[in-house]
């Protein structure tokens, strides 16, 4: 038989299948997620995240060296505040929980770039993710301490911000903060794309966000929605987002791919607890390879488009750059 193509010549050996890999991920495009807890001194186990911890003021810079000897060198950080009230006023205190560990943070390691998560979930006593009217989460007084608790990370060292609200017009507002106090060349990664999803309750557990009653399904968007996450996207763009984002990841490749297509803006997805927890759910059990299955579902969202990922797993997936099994 004259076979004249023959594309298994470029898999015969890992020297050539990694000389023409489409897809390139680096430990440069990773961000980890650390929980800091004002409540806390030392390091907890987080119960619903099998190999994750609660740091305490006194010990976040341990999750910042973890993260430099694996190689990672960026992180967002979620805050657990001693206190909480009806419009979470400690999410903007100059020394709020997360105010300081970005200050202990940049203290000692000043190239650690810090992005932070801007929400009022966490800091709310009835744990939705704005200020109430009611049952209902009022959208434009929500913009108001959503621009405050922006401007406050900004002031303590924040490299970015992340507003994860989805409230109308939040990126605006933000934007026009953070003009208005010199800090234009601050960028604002979006959740642009924020589906009502199941996927994350296992963070809800481990940040203290889960609301009080009802649910976040008029702020999120519809998982059945595809169309909406380019409207929500673009709407970003045009209020100044400078790098967008989908989540969860792994149920919402085609929105990626969609999204990242549609848009010149860098595009950032999150691997979500609950992805994190059912991978590690099936290895405890002995069902799956660890291992390969992290690497592989880190592959997929790259694969759909995405130029960087917020994952548990992006310790093990610099080391797995690192050996070659991934990048």
């Amino acid at each position: 038989m004259e076979l004249i193509q023959r594309p298994r010549r470029l898999r015969g050996n890992d020297a050539v299948r990694r000389l023409c890999r489409e897809t390139r991920l680096s430990p440069d495009s990773l961000i980890y997620p650390i929980f800091v807890d004002e409540t806390l001194k030392g390091v907890r186990p987080i119960e619903s995240l099998p190999g994750q911890n609660h740091y305490g003021l006194d010990s976040v810079c341990l999750a910042v060296e973890e993260c430099l000897a694996a190689g990672v060198t960026h992180c967002i950080l979620f805050g657990l505040p001693a206190g909480k009230d009806a419009v979470g006023s400690s999410a903007w205190a100059e020394n709020g929980v997360v105010q300081q560990a970005i200050r202990a943070i940049k203290a000692n390691y000043p190239d650690f770039y810090v992005i932070t998560d801007v929400c009022m979930c966490e800091y709310t006593d009835h744990g939705h993710c704005g200020i109430l009217r009611g049952h209902e989460v009022d959208n434009d007084k929500t913009l108001e301490v959503l621009a405050k608790t922006a401007l406050s990370h900004v002031q303590a060292g924040a490299d970015m911000v992340a507003p994860s609200d989805m409230m109308d017009g939040r990126v605006a507002a933000i934007r026009t903060i953070l003009d208005e106090h010199g800090y234009e060349t601050t960028p604002i990664m979006a959740y642009s794309a924020k589906y009502a999803s199941a996927f994350y309750g296992p963070f809800r557990s481990a940040a203290g966000s889960a609301p009080a009653f009802g649910d976040r399904k008029g702020c999120q968007m519809d998982p059945h929605n595809r169309k909406e996450a380019l409207k929500e996207c673009a709407l970003d763009v045009e209020e100044g987002a400078d790098i967008l984002m989908v989540k969860p990841a792994l149920s919402y490749l085609d929105v990626i791919r969609e999204c990242s297509d549609a848009f010149d803006l860098p595009m950032c997805a999150y691997q979500v607890s609950g992805e994190y927890a059912m991978i590690k759910a099936a290895a405890a059990a002995g069902l799956i390879d660890e291992y390969r299955i992290l690497c592989e579902a880190a592959l997929s969202v790259f694969r759909a488009g995405a130029n960087m990922l917020i994952t548990y797993y992006a310790k093990e997936l610099a080391g797995a750059i690192r050996k070659g099994d991934i990048g």
